[in-house]
């Protein structure tokens, strides 16, 4: 009796009070200024035309709205191959990389083989090594591929990344083993299993890998400066620093292609933000 009335006394203390709730708001109103402010300042800068960029007290909403930036951008740079670029790679990386890691994060799950401890602490390793110090290394490996200068210079090193691997695995390693069992016992071969049973169960996480690793390469930038020397092979990120020129900064330029470049991740965040709940509460639930 005295075990039920603490429980009932800790699951009153647990629930939220008036200044708990005032708190937690007026952190969220905060956090939510200090994030839209600078969206805000770019859309005005991106409106201007360079006089009116420089005055003073600075106008947040300019008298006439100034189009000249978006129209320069699109006529005058190469921004629109640049999105392509942006887009193939991307998409070319996310989808051979949820090949990959879903096969070898179900290997190191479900299977058993010689080596596995080794490979598994071995790509633990790969995970806990900086990427700026593979740079070098990485150029001259690509270079005497001959692939410096291509497409395949930013694909390749890409899938090398095992991160994804140990996210689909905590995924994996979380269903019941009984199921591959019985469906082994039924005479289903290693990849019906993958493919009908592994793959429709870990969704939720393919979707939630798929967009880290597109959201990953769209907003790669050393890698691609150090690859890719011709500009019509660039990508936002690189083609975007290069509006910048060694004496005239056209901010309202970059802010223009800065702008537009935001648009697309953040749509594709918006609509599968939901993945992200679901992922989240699951987590909490297992906790």
């Amino acid at each position: 009796m005295r075990s039920l009335i603490r429980k009932k006394r800790n699951a009153v203390s647990l629930q939220p009070t008036v200044p708990m709730v005032t708190v937690s708001y007026g952190v969220l109103l905060i956090a939510s200024v200090v994030s839209i402010v600078p969206f805000l300042y770019i859309l005005s800068t991106s409106i201007k035309d360079t006089r009116s960029l420089f005055s003073y007290p600075p106008d947040w909403i300019p008298d006439q709205i100034f189009w000249g930036n978006y129209a320069k951008l699109f006529n005058e740079t190469s921004f629109l191959n640049w999105t392509l670029n942006t887009f193939a790679i991307g998409l070319t990386i996310t989808i051979l990389k949820l090949i990959i890691d879903a096969m070898a994060a179900y290997s190191l799950a479900k299977l058993e083989f010689a080596g596995k401890r080794l490979i598994t602490s071995t790509l633990l390793m790969a995970v806990a090594i900086p990427v700026a110090a593979l740079i070098i290394p990485l150029f001259f490996i690509i270079r005497d591929m001959g692939l410096l200068n291509t497409y395949w210079a930013l694909i390749l090193p890409a899938l090398a990344n095992p991160l994804g691997i140990f996210l689909l695995r905590s995924f994996i390693v979380s269903l019941p083993d009984d199921l591959i069992h019985s469906a082994r016992l039924d005479g289903s071969s290693e990849l019906r299993i993958f493919t009908h049973m592994i793959l429709p169960l870990i969704s939720s996480g393919l979707v939630v890998h798929a967009i880290f690793t597109f959201m990953l390469q769209y907003t790669n930038f050393l890698w691609p400066l150090v690859a890719i020397q011709t500009e019509s092979k660039q990508v936002l990120t690189v083609g975007i620093s290069s509006l910048k020129s060694n004496f005239v900064i056209d901010w309202g330029l970059i802010s223009a292609a800065s702008l537009l470049a935001t648009i697309p991740i953040t749509l594709l965040f918006l609509a599968l933000q939901r993945f992200f709940l679901a992922q989240s509460l699951s987590s909490a639930l297992k906790g």
